[in-house]
C-alpha cells in the first residue's frame, strides 16, 4: 500500500540541531532538470520583480546594520576599559566616559531597531510575493485538472495527483518564504563579516578561515555515513505508513478473521526497525554539531589568546578583541546555513518540477471552433466499426457495429473485462475510438462539442460519489439551478425522499467526504435522484441498484422505467434478471459482440446469453432452496 508519496508530507526531512529546514546528512532529492525547472519557478516570480527588488535592498540594509553592530559594542567595551584602566593606574582626573558609552549604546540600539524594522518589512513582503506565486501555481492546477484526459486520472494514482498538489506546493511555498532572504542575508553576512574581521587583524581572520576546513571536512564526513540511515528510515517509515493505512481501511476485516495480534505484531516489527534506524541516523548526524562546535571552541581560544597578545603589545584595543570574537561566530553561521539552504533549494526544485511534470501533461484536445452544439437531442446513436485498445497493440474492443434509435432501451451483459465500461467511454468521449465511427443524432461525435456531448448523457455508477456538502446540493449537482420544488420530486422518483425526511435536518443534512452517515444503498439512491434531475436524453446505468435491498430494487426499477420512457437508455447488467424487459441485449465478449437480441431470442438460440442466464439461474434456485 506504501507509495513513493508517503514520504512527502509537510514535515517530511524537517531539520534539527540548527540546521534549517533540511539537515546536513539527510537525503536530498534532486530535480531531473535543475536549471529548466529553477528557470520556470522563477519566471512564476517574474510578475514581482518590484517586490523582489524591496526585498532584497531591505535584506541587504538590515544585515549591514546587523554586521556594524559588534564594532560598535566593541567601542563601548572600550571605553569602559580604559577608564578603568586609567583609573587603576591613578591617573590624575580619570574616569569613566559614561556619557560617551550612553551615546555609543544609545546608537547602537538604533541600529538594531532600525535592522529589526527593515528585517520585518522585508519577511512581510517576501510572504505577500511567496504567496501570490503559489497562488498562481494552483490555479494553473486546477485549470489543468479539468483539462486532463480520463486516461491520465486512469494511469495515476489519487495519492500521486494528491502529493503534487498539496504536498509539492506546500514545498514550494515554504521554501521561497525563507530561503530566499536566508540566501542573501547569508551571503551578505560572509562578505561583510569577513570584510570587518579584516579591518581588525588580518592575523586572527586567517586563523578563523584555517577552522572552516576542518568544520567542512567533519560535516561531509559524517554526512555520508548518516545519509544511508536517513534514506533506510524513509524506506521503513514508507512501510509503516502503508501497514497503518491498509489496516485502518481494512479494521473491518481484521477483526472479522480476529488478526489483530498478527497486525499489531507486524506493527511493533516495523517500528522497531523505525525506532533503531531512526536512533542510528539522528545520533551520527547529531554528532556534527558539537564536532564543529569544538572546532570552533579552538579557534576562539587561539582568537582569544592571539588577541591578548596583540592588545598587550597595543596593536588592537580590548573591544576589537570582543567584536572579532562576535565577528568569528557570526562568520560561520551563514556558511553552514548555505550549506543547508543549498539541500532546501534542490528539494524545492524537485517538487516545482513534479507540479511541471502535471502541467505538461497532455490534455484533452480542444474543441474545433466549428464543433456542432445538439439543442434538442433524441439520443439516436450507431457506432460502426469500432475498434479501440487503451494499448493500441491490445485492442479491447474489435469491429464493433450497433444501431440504437431514440427511446430505446440497450442491455449490455459479458463477463468481466468484455469492453462493456470500454463501451460507455467511448460514447461520453472520455477516449476516442482508434478506427471506426460513433454517431449521435447523425453527426460524428468527433464534430460536436465535448461538453454537450455529455450533459447528454446520465450516469448511475455502482460506485457512488458524493461531495462534502448538504443533501439538497448533492441532489441539484445533476442540473444547476435547480429549484428546491424539483429537487424534492426528484428524490421522491427515486424513493429517496422518506429516509431524507428522517434525517435531522433532512435536505440540508450535511455529507462528509465520504458520506460515511448514511448507508450504501441511501447513497446509491441520491445519485439516482440526481440523475433523474438532469433529466438526460441518454442514460447509463452500470448496476445502479447492486446496492439496494430487492424492494427497495423494485421500487427504483418502477421509478427508472418510467424515467427511460422516450430516452435512449444502456444498462451495464451483471444480474440478467434485471434486463428481461430490454428492447435489445448485447452480448460482448473479448470486445466483440457475440450476439443480440431479446431475452427470449437469445435463450432460444442456446448460446453465450443462454449459458451466463442459466448458470445464475441455477445458482439463485439453489440459494434460495438452501
Amino acid at each position: 500500500m506504501s507509495t513513493k508519496n508517503e514520504n512527502r508530507g509537510p514535515s517530511a526531512g524537517r531539520g534539527h540541531g540548527g540546521f534549517g529546514p533540511r539537515g546536513i546528512g539527510r537525503p536530498v532529492e534532486k530535480a531531473k532538470d535543475f536549471k529548466g525547472s529553477l528557470r520556470r519557478l522563477l519566471g512564476y516570480m517574474r510578475p514581482h520583480q518590484l517586490s523582489l527588488v524591496f526585498v532584497l535592498i531591505l535584506t541587504i540594509l538590515s544585515t549591514v546594520f546587523n554586521i556594524f553592530s559588534p564594532k560598535i559594542m566593541g567601542q563601548a567595551t572600550t571605553v569602559l576599559f580604559e577608564g578603568m584602566l586609567a583609573k587603576m593606574r591613578g591617573v590624575p582626573g580619570a574616569s569613566i566616559d559614561f556619557e560617551a558609552v550612553g551615546r555609543i549604546l544609545m546608537l547602537l540600539a538604533g541600529l538594531y531597531v532600525i535592522s529589526a524594522i527593515f528585517s520585518y518589512l522585508q519577511q512581510l513582503l517576501m510572504v505577500n510575493v511567496s504567496q501570490k506565486t503559489v497562488y498562481t501555481m494552483r490555479e494553473d492546477i486546477s485549470s489543468k485538472l479539468s483539462k486532463l484526459p480520463l486516461k491520465y486520472y486512469d494511469a495515476t494514482t489519487h495519492g500521486e495527483i494528491l502529493s503534487r498538489v498539496t504536498n509539492d506546493v506546500d514545498t514550494v511555498s515554504q521554501s521561497l518564504q525563507q530561503s530566499v532572504t536566508q540566501v542573501i542575508t547569508s551571503l551578505i553576512s560572509i562578505i561583510g563579516v569577513l570584510i570587518m574581521m579584516l579591518t581588525i587583524s588580518p592575523v586572527m581572520t586567517l586563523i578563523t578561515l584555517g577552522m572552516l576546513p576542518v568544520s567542512a571536512f567533519i560535516s561531509i564526513f559524517i554526512a555520508r555515513r548518516s545519509q544511508k540511515y536517513f534514506i533506510r528510515q524513509q524506506k521503513i517509515l514508507g512501510e509503516l505508513n502503508g501497514h497503518v493505512e491498509e489496516i485502518l481501511t481494512g479494521h473491518t476485516i481484521v477483526k472479522a478473521y480476529g488478526l489483530e495480534e498478527d497486525a499489531v505484531a507486524q506493527f511493533v516489527r516495523v517500528n522497531d526497525q523505525l525506532y533503531d534506524t531512526g536512533w542510528k541516523a539522528q545520533f551520527v548526524s547529531g554528532t556534527i554539531m558539537p564536532l564543529i562546535n569544538f572546532v570552533g571552541n579552538i579557534g576562539y581560544v587561539a582568537i582569544a589568546v592571539v588577541g591578548g597578545i596583540f592588545t598587550s603589545r597595543g596593536m588592537i584595543t580590548i573591544g576589537d578583541i570582543q567584536a572579532f570574537i562576535q565577528y568569528s561566530r557570526q562568520f560561520t553561521m551563514p556558511i553552514t546555513q548555505m550549506a543547508s539552504i543549498a539541500n532546501v533549494l534542490q528539494s524545492t526544485v524537485a517538487a516545482a518540477e513534479r507540479v511541471f511534470e502535471l502541467l505538461d501533461e497532455e490534455e484533452e484536445p480542444e474543441d474545433d471552433h466549428q464543433a456542432v452544439v445538439l439543442t434538442n437531442p433524441r439520443g439516436e446513436i450507431q457506432m460502426q466499426d469500432v475498434s479501440f485498445g487503451y494499448d493500441p497493440a491490445k485492442p479491447v474492443i474489435k469491429n464493433l457495429n450497433l444501431q440504437v434509435q431514440p427511446g430505446q432501451l440497450v442491455a449490455i451483459v459479458g463477463p468481466t473485462g468484455a469492453g462493456k465500461t470500454t463501451l460507455v467511454n467511448l460514447l461520453m468521449r472520455f477516449y476516442d475510438v482508434g478506427e471506426g465511427s460513433i454517431t449521435f443524432d447523425g453527426h460524428n461525435i468527433m464534430n460536436l462539442n465535448r461538453g454537450n456531448l455529455r450533459t447528454m448523457f446520465g450516469m448511475v455508477l455502482q460506485d457512488t460519489w458524493l461531495f462534502e456538502g448538504t443533501i439538497k446540493e448533492n441532489i441539484a449537482y445533476g442540473r444547476q439551478g435547480a429549484s428546491e420544488e424539483e429537487i424534492i420530486s426528484a428524490a421522491k422518483a427515486a424513493h429517496a425522499d422518506h429516509f431524507i425526511r428522517t434525517l435531522p435536518e433532512g435536505y440540508d443534512t450535511i455529507l462528509g467526504e465520504d458520506a460515511s452517515s448514511i448507508s450504501q444503498g441511501q447513497r446509491q439512491l441520491l445519485t439516482i435522484a440526481r440523475a433523474i434531475l438532469a433529466d438526460p436524453a441518454v442514460l447509463i446505468l452500470d448496476e445502479a441498484t447492486s446496492s439496494v435491498d430487492t424492494r427497495t430494487e423494485r421500487l427504483i426499477q418502477e421509478a427508472m422505467a418510467k424515467l427511460m420512457e422516450g430516452r435512449t437508455s444502456f444498462v451495464i447488467a451483471h444480474r440478467l434478471s434485471t434486463i428481461l424487459d430490454a428492447d435489445r441485449i448485447l452480448v460482448i465478449n473479448h470486445g466483440e459482440i457475440v450476439e443480440q437480441g431479446t431475452h427470449g431470442e437469445l435463450l432460444a438460440q442456446g448460446g453465450f446469453y443462454a449459458e451466463l442466464y442459466n448458470s445464475q439461474f441455477v445458482a439463485e434456485l439453489a440459494h434460495e432452496v438452501g
